[in-house]
């Protein structure tokens, strides 16, 4: 079975620094990384990863939408790694969603994101990849995205009445 890593809580300062770019995505401990964060997503029911929220500060993450037991309606996909990436563009329309965190557990926040972004990145394979995302993938794309920036959602939300506990967010979408 493949390693599963500790998850970082909310107050760690490596959640608070901005990430440095992977200069070799071919290299053995970036592989390695790639495999422990789509092991950790799936054992934390999350649908994505940022690698600061397992203690490695680069700029990596995982995409990996699946509907679970914190995500009852997320839309299917495979898990994908996103290497050094960028938002070359972004709607004008900005929605509120409810956002949750493996790194800030048992808090949801109503968090306002662009409808559609732009991105580019690179894969695991070291090709180049540009594509359009939108909706709940391009919520989890910025969310992640604010990880390797220092971020949290909780930096995002506009007030403290969009702030609700784990247990009353369970209510709403069941």
């Amino acid at each position: 079975m493949l390693k599963f890593a500790p998850i970082i809580k909310l107050g760690n300062p490596i959640l608070g620094q901005k990430a440095a770019a992977v200069e070799n995505i071919q290299d053995e401990k970036i592989q390695n990384l790639i495999d422990e964060l789509i092991t950790s997503v799936a054992q934390a029911n999350g649908v994505g990863i940022a690698a600061p929220q397992i203690a490695a500060s680069y700029r990596l993450f995982i995409v990996a939408s699946r509907p679970n037991a914190r995500y009852p309606h997320a839309p299917e996909m495979q898990p994908t790694a996103m290497i050094n990436p960028r938002i070359v563009a972004h709607s004008s329309e900005i929605v509120k969603g409810w956002e949750g965190c493996l790194s800030v557990p048992g808090i949801r926040g109503l968090v306002p994101r662009y409808q559609t972004i732009e991105v580019e990145y690179t894969d695991r394979y070291g090709n180049f990849q540009k594509q359009e995302l939108t909706d709940f993938i391009a919520r989890i794309f910025q969310h992640e995205y604010d990880h390797l920036e220092g971020l949290v959602f909780l930096d995002r939300v506009e007030n403290n009445h969009d702030l609700i506990s784990e247990e009353e967010y369970q209510k709403l979408v069941m």
